[in-house]
């Protein structure tokens, strides 16, 4: 097994968008009618990312929630007039996002073509994770800019809510059965008319939540970087005319697509083959399998999952839109030099049964979508190292551990801590992997424990490195993460857990070592309990002055680890990431 790194009746078989979508033909006519050399093209394609970066930051700085304000589990860009297709994103955003939320523009796209009534002013919201979403937390914002009269493209906003009721604050219930026990459920809605805002909508949204102001805050937070988007937009285009911007935009998506297909045709033609497994689905106790079948002909790539396990009961499931995404932030993360928007998915064929837990359909659950797409941009790199082996890298630690403790306040007012944590990244051709680090999902960084305590009634009592977690070999993995966490309320605390890795480990390439896998236990009166699920549990409490304590996993190993030279054993074992014993095991090093 490997990784990748440079630097069915029922299936839904296409391309990502289709070809009646794409922007070159209106490119090549707009290039002719304004010509770009490369230093122009390149000002412009800086300009537009700065716009979807200050929205970025503008929310950062503005959102009431750790998971946006520190962690940035959001995203912002422009998207296609008529086909919704992604145009720009900014270099902060989430990438996971940038690929769903064409899906979401063209959902609101559909609505209009149905229901008419489209004007400047408007502001689309919705959170439904069949219809170009994610899942329930993560609420968009689609707005049309207008230009003469005329539609040039759409802004939008996604950012995860802390908060939007269901059986388990928070949302991430890995006993969910239905969508229904995950929360509630918005499709498309006109939150703003010409301007004005339907406080309906925003009281229904605030009477399901537990912390509706966080919501309100985070809300008001996406309302403002749209704002700022479509001022900088206009801006812009009052500089250059509309006629050159659009021109830009349809030449950087042509470039990214042609970029891709040089890169697809560097590879061997072929079938490669790559399969990793979930623990469970956190109601059935199962092994759940995300198979994918690669196929590379000249300058196009099939990705099949038609071999993955079919939808689960739990709540592991993903929708095709949430997929695509995450094939998306494979590919870019196995071609960086690719610019980031639509072009990079022309070359691409799609076949998503939906007969498999990869096309789910309302109302199977799907809260734990980042536990899955993990999974599912892991067996992508894996089988790209099948056919370029020298490239290889090893598994990362492949899950979020998604954490929630939650309870009330001595005035009755509820709080709710949510976080997800860092592991060990793989080993690699030239390195070994980073420690304590982020997924593949995200830019997104961990929320400090200052934050999370000074918000929750928590202390943090260790937040350290995993000794012996990382995967060995010529090039270890990174090390995982330790995190012990003290409950300070009076009353009970809630605790939730939706994780992954307890039982497969993140996988080691080219004769390297498999990492440690996850561990999660909390106190009770009479010792430690761990989760029969090994990495998914709700429905546990915890009294005040006991802790909760989750071991994350470290990266997988790269090549032999008696091939690792014994000074840098050495290295590893005074600075704590190895034992002794590891020392002696794994690497043959007896280091006294």
């Amino acid at each position: 097994m490997g990784g990748f790194a440079i630097g069915g009746a029922a299936a839904r078989v296409r391309p990502a968008f289709p070809p009646e979508a794409h922007l070159s033909g209106t490119a090549a006519d707009m290039n002719a009618a304004c010509p770009l050399d490369p230093v122009t093209l390149a000002v412009l394609k800086g300009r537009l990312e700065q716009i979807a970066d200050e929205m970025d930051a503008t929310l950062y700085r503005s959102a009431f929630n750790p998971i946006i304000a520190e962690a940035r589990d959001a995203c912002h860009g422009l998207y296609h007039a008529g086909s919704g297709d992604t145009l720009v994103q900014g270099t902060k955003g989430l990438p996971i996002f940038v690929g769903a939320m064409s899906f979401a523009v063209r959902s609101v796209i559909a609505k209009v073509a149905r229901e008419g009534g489209l004007g400047p002013g408007d502001t689309f919201l919705f959170n439904d994770p069949y219809d170009g979403g994610t899942h329930l937390n993560d609420f968009r914002l689609v707005r049309p800019v207008f230009r003469g009269g005329r539609l040039f493209c759409w802004i939008a906003s996604v950012g995860h809510w802390l908060d939007i009721g269901g059986n388990v604050p928070g949302n991430y219930n890995a006993a969910a059965i239905e969508s229904f026990q995950e929360g509630v459920r918005v499709p498309p809605v006109k939150l703003i008319a010409a301007g004005r805002m339907n406080r309906d909508i925003v009281d229904i949204l605030a009477c399901n939540s537990r912390v509706p102001q966080s919501n309100w805050g985070d809300l008001n937070g996406q309302l403002n970087a749209l704002d700022l988007g479509e001022r900088r937009l206009a801006e812009l285009l009052d500089e250059y005319g509309d006629e050159r911007i659009a021109a830009a935009l349809g030449a950087l998506t042509d470039r990214a697509e042609a970029l891709m297909r040089e890169q697809i045709a560097a590879l061997p033609d072929g079938s490669y083959r790559f399969d990793d497994w979930l623990d469970n689905d956190g109601v059935r106790d199962e092994p759940l399998s995300v198979a994918l079948d690669l196929t590379v002909a000249g300058d196009r790539m099939t990705l099949d999952f038609s071999r993955s396990s079919p939808p689960c009961a739990g709540p592991l499931n993903i929708s095709y839109a949430t997929t695509v995404a995450a094939c998306y932030v494979a590919l870019k993360h196995a071609f960086p030099e690719v610019p980031a928007n639509a072009g990079v998915l022309r070359p691409i064929r799609f076949v998503v049964p939906e007969t498999t837990l990869l096309g789910a359909r309302a109302p199977r659950p799907v809260a734990g979508y980042t536990e899955t797409i993990l999974r599912l941009i892991g067996v992508i790199l894996g089988a790209l190292g099948k056919a370029v082996p020298e490239r290889a890298t090893a598994g990362p630690f492949g899950t979020i551990n998604a954490l929630s403790l939650s309870g009330q306040r001595p005035d009755g007012t509820r709080w709710l801590m949510f976080s997800f944590f860092g592991g060990g990244l793989g080993g690699n051709p030239e390195s070994d992997g980073l420690h304590h680090a982020n997924n593949p999902i995200s830019t997104a960084t961990i929320p400090p424990a200052e934050i999370l305590e000074a918000a929750n009634p928590v202390m943090f009592t260790q937040w350290a490195l995993r000794p012996d977690s990382a995967g060995p070999g010529m090039h270890r993995g990174g090390v995982g993460a330790i995190y012990e966490i003290e409950a300070l309320a009076p009353g009970a605390t809630e605790v939730a857990l939706l994780g992954e890795r307890g039982r497969f480990p993140p996988f080691g390439v080219n004769g390297g070592g498999p990492a440690a896998m996850t561990r999660f236990a909390w106190q009770t009166d009479t010792g430690w309990a761990s989760p029969p699920m090994a990495s998914k549990v709700v429905g546990v409490t915890i009294r005040q002055g006991r802790r909760v304590r989750l071991e994350t996993p470290g990266g997988g190993g790269f090549g032999d680890p008696r091939a690792r030279p014994r000074e840098r054993v050495a290295r590893d074992l005074r600075l704590g990431y190895v034992s002794a014993e590891a020392a002696r095991r794994d690497y043959g090093v007896d280091v006294a």
